[in-house]
């Protein structure tokens, strides 16, 4: 389990970008289980849609991605200061039923394939334990440029 601390410990993202509040489960280098609380607060909210809010879609491959990098960043230990995780690549991406203000988001990504840096994740997002979206996304792990 880590808390939103260790979370900005790991990832580089901050308000209003970070989307993951909370990692529930980690399996070193195979899956990991994380959490989205979605507010009404959200700054995105003000334009998708006023009168009848929904969660883009992309930003929850976005927050998907950011728990995959949370999985692969915590590999890296103390190394984990010096590393980013970009994104590389989207397939299969599908989305069934909306996102609102006052759910809660459960992210499961496992492992699909690792070769060298590069990441496969096959990742599904969950509200009440019903399939919102699922996505596979690749990411690769690279130095922070100075």
């Amino acid at each position: 389990m880590k808390n939103i601390k260790e979370i900005m410990g790991l990832l580089p993202h901050r308000y209003p970008f970070l989307l993951v509040d909370k990692i529930l489960e980690i399996e070193e280098g195979k899956r990991i289980i994380g959490i989205k609380n979605v507010s009404i607060n959200e700054p995105f909210f003000q334009g998708h849609f006023p009168d009848s809010p929904i969660m883009p879609a992309v930003l929850l491959l976005e927050a998907m991605a950011q728990t995959g990098g949370i999985l692969v960043l915590n590999l890296e230990g103390e190394k984990s200061k010096m590393r980013n995780v970009l994104f590389l690549g989207i397939d299969k991406a599908r989305f069934r039923k909306p996102v609102y203000p006052g759910d809660q988001v459960r992210f499961e990504l496992e492992v699909l394939q690792r070769k060298k840096s590069v990441w496969k994740f096959k990742g599904e997002a969950f509200v009440e334990g019903t399939l919102v979206a699922e996505a596979e996304l690749m990411a690769m792990i690279s130095d922070k440029e100075v």
